[in-house]
């Protein structure tokens, strides 16, 4: 196998769910190949670039060895190189409780209600 279509690798790969969502999001413009906007049947080959916007964010894969269908997690990771920049921190939307603080207090609760704007 010398080169497979983008789309069937996206999926290979983990990066997309279905074929169709990695097809949409080709035609979107959310996938570059080697610095281009990438077509579903674009082929892909060893030594390509994929930069692409994913669910999970930008990434940044190098092409190690190809695969149309869709593989195992383990095996998916085998299938490129990643140089996708490290994802942001996470916020957290509520303040943390102590560990065994127990249970929130009815103040606590109308508190956090009123945090997540839900009345009260």
């Amino acid at each position: 196998m010398d080169s497979v279509r983008i789309d069937r690798w996206l999926n290979a790969v983990r990066l997309y769910k279905t074929r169709t969502l990695a097809q949409e999001a080709c035609r979107g413009g959310h996938v570059k190949l080697n610095g281009r906007n990438a077509e579903p049947s674009a082929p892909v080959k060893i030594g390509d670039r994929i930069e692409a916007q994913a669910p999970r964010g930008p990434i940044v894969f190098d092409v190690i060895a190809l695969a149309d269908k869709r593989q195992a997690p383990p095996r998916a990771r085998e299938l490129y190189e990643d140089h996708s920049p490290p994802p942001p921190p996470r916020e957290e939307r509520v303040a943390p409780r102590a560990r065994g603080a127990g249970r929130p207090t009815k103040a606590d609760r109308r508190a956090l209600r009123r945090l997540r704007g839900r009345g009260d």
